[in-house]
């Protein structure tokens, strides 16, 4: 991943607070700060299909995190002081999660819609949409997943093999 040319000249990225099931991305989080990009993560409204991404000011930042529900770190509803990303510069690349994903870049998340949706938003921010890179294991690529209209395809899936 961090080799990867994207990943290289991206200066604001956004990544996903990996769960037990996913791959890990505390090892990426600490190489953006390293590396002196901008690092932004989800925080999800509950009840909704919105999401917004937060700026974190270090790594060591997610341990000042509230651990939702869902059992994911992110920032609180009151937390008003993080910059999202939508609100300054936008999005260079997004780090995608996903249940599953097929090669012609459809992916299956957990439901709610929360990506597809801050894709649509990213669309019409002066930046454009972002790059956007899926983080899977092998075993997660299928040969096709079940897609609605409103799901947006990401641009490239990486995983062991690929």
């Amino acid at each position: 991943v961090i080799c990867h040319p994207k990943y290289q000249e991206s200066k604001r990225i956004a990544i996903f607070l990996s769960m037990p099931d996913e791959i890990q991305t505390e090892e990426i989080i600490k190489d953006i700060f390293k590396q002196g990009k901008e690092c932004f993560i989800p925080r999800y409204k509950p009840h909704s299909n919105h999401m917004d991404m937060l700026k974190l000011s270090s790594a060591e930042d997610i341990s000042s995190l509230a651990l939702t529900s869902w059992n994911i770190l992110q920032p609180s509803d009151d937390d008003s002081a993080r910059e999202e990303a939508l609100a300054g510069g936008g999005l260079d690349l997004i780090f995608m999660p996903g249940l599953g994903f097929d090669k012609k870049g459809n992916r299956l998340g957990r439901g709610k819609g929360y990506y597809d949706t801050y894709l649509e938003r990213c669309m019409k921010h002066p930046s454009g949409k972002p790059y956007t890179i899926a983080l899977a294991f092998r075993e997660q690529i299928c040969e096709s997943v079940p897609v609605a209209e409103n799901d947006i395809p990401i641009d490239e899936i990486l995983y062991e093999d690929c």
